[in-house]
């Protein structure tokens, strides 16, 4: 047979399958996104949302740094003394509150706090010696200690304190400013999560979840030490331009699935989560970037010491976060290293030996770069311990801790438009529950979202006909203008 000569505008089957590459690639993404699409149909449709054009009101901060201490810290031992626990230390007080004791069986008698408490700053705030650099800060906080919660199991109650609700599938804090707010800043999430290296805390990322918000607003978990973020790299470099013309070519695929699906809010929510990812690349790394901090300020986070080296360096992250232009950032301890059941003068201890000394750092730092006053630091946990003393299987004293209490519990604010050195609210004279000034949990969500310039009444999604919101539908929640600066 004659060889036929080829033309120049003849492809020949290997070229084709070179040049048609990178389409197949796009190709392969969009219908991976379609099969992925379609496995989610069963999920109820939410209204397609908005991001407001400005916040309801005035806000007062731009951003949040909410460090969460995961298990209860215990209100008497840190922040509320109660001079009336020494004087009964060792008498009897189960039958008074049997019904609000989660462990019965290892209820033992009122003790004592373990540890010494002082005045500290011009406010006068007590605070205990296991927290010696937050004593030197009070005077830029807003001690709450009337707040109370609803479920004195710690699962519920982690619903409840980072969603409004004690079951599981409502959306997060985060979430819902992320959804209110947006983001500042295009190459970075609005919403960032930096957990605790050692482990995930109780209910997991569950307490990050976008819940029946699009899921572009769930937070994004940032390492703290090596790669930022997992698989945000290609596993191998490739020319810029080619690159290029691969992220043009499957944007375009992309846009074009989108509009063949108008009705797949999920779809967007993933293709603007891809979008962010490929921004995210220099942004987030350089955001986690230690090295341009100087060693003066890593020493002040505690960074050069082995038992602060893991928050203090969250901390810092979080403040370069803020910075740039990031809205919601948590913090969180692996499991719960708060929940003080056994040895509690050990325990809560060694939690502040890990915690104090950064937290004091954020917000001296923030302070002093002028960003406090933009920026809203809560710190807190999803409920507080009991004035009695819950016995070790051995019933040693001197192992005892103490139990879950739903009645009361300490939080504290600080910068973003809050009073400094206040005191706000009491407890009875044992500690047990909130008996003045009263704040619950949805009174806390309302707080937070105010300062922000968000209406809680007026942040919702339309669900199973339903204006849903983090401070719940059907509750009334308010304010609380006392501590409003």
């Amino acid at each position: 047979m004659k060889q036929e000569h080829l033309s120049e505008n003849h492809v020949s089957r290997r070229s084709f399958f070179e040049q048609v590459g990178t389409g197949l690639q796009g190709a392969a993404l969009t219908w991976l996104l379609q099969q992925d699409l379609y496995a989610e149909s069963t999920a109820p449709e939410t209204k397609k949302h908005q991001f407001l054009s400005g916040p309801h009101h005035r806000p007062r901060a731009k951003s949040v740094i909410h460090l969460f201490m995961n298990g209860g810290p215990s209100q008497m031992d840190l922040f509320d003394p109660k001079p009336m626990l020494d004087k009964l230390h060792g008498k009897e007080h189960f039958k008074q509150i049997a019904g609000e004791v989660e462990f019965p069986e290892r209820a033992g008698a009122l003790m004592k706090s373990p540890f010494q408490f002082a005045q500290h700053g011009e406010s006068g705030m007590w605070v205990s010696d296991v927290m010696p650099h937050l004593a030197k800060q009070v005077d830029e906080i807003t001690m709450i200690r009337s707040m109370y919660t609803t479920n004195l199991t710690h699962e519920p109650a982690l619903y409840k304190i980072q969603s409004g609700s004690e079951f599981t599938g409502h959306p997060a804090l985060g979430a819902w400013v992320s959804y209110g707010l947006g983001s500042e800043n295009h190459n970075l999430p609005a919403y960032v999560v930096l957990d605790d290296p050692l482990g995930l805390p109780v209910n997991g990322i569950e307490n990050w979840q976008a819940g029946f918000l699009p899921a572009q607003h769930q937070g994004t978990r940032f390492r703290a030490t090596g790669s930022p973020v997992l698989n945000l790299k290609p596993e191998f470099e490739r020319p810029p331009a080619v690159s290029e013309l691969e992220r043009n070519l499957i944007s375009r695929l992309d846009q074009i699935h989108q509009r063949r699906h108008q009705h797949q809010h999920q779809l967007e929510a993933r293709l603007s989560t891809y979008a962010l990812a490929a921004r995210m690349q220099i942004a987030a790394s350089d955001a986690l970037d230690l090295s341009q901090e100087t060693a003066e300020t890593q020493r002040m986070y505690g960074i050069d010491e082995p038992v602060t080296e893991s928050y203090g360096r969250r901390c810092l992250i979080a403040r370069r976060l803020i910075e740039r232009g990031v809205r919601f950032i948590q913090l969180f301890i692996n499991s719960q290293i708060w929940d003080s059941h056994n040895a509690i003068a050990s325990s809560l201890k060694s939690a502040c030996q890990r915690t104090d000394k950064p937290v004091a750092a954020l917000l001296q730092d923030l302070k002093q770069r002028g960003l406090l006053d933009e920026t809203l630091v809560m710190w807190g946990g999803e409920m507080g311990r009991l004035p009695i003393a819950q016995l070790s299987p051995d019933k040693d004293a001197r192992k005892s801790g103490r139990d879950h209490n739903k009645n009361a519990l300490c939080t504290w604010m600080a910068g973003g438009g809050v009073k400094q050195g206040l005191v706000l609210g009491e407890t009875d004279e044992l500690g047990f529950a909130a008996v003045e000034n009263r704040v619950s949990v949805p009174d806390w969500h309302a707080t937070m979202l105010h300062l922000l310039g968000l209406n809680h009444e007026e942040l919702f999604i339309e669900r199973n006909g339903l204006k849903e919101r983090l401070t719940g539908v059907g509750n009334e929640p308010r304010v609380v203008t006392e501590i409003l600066a």
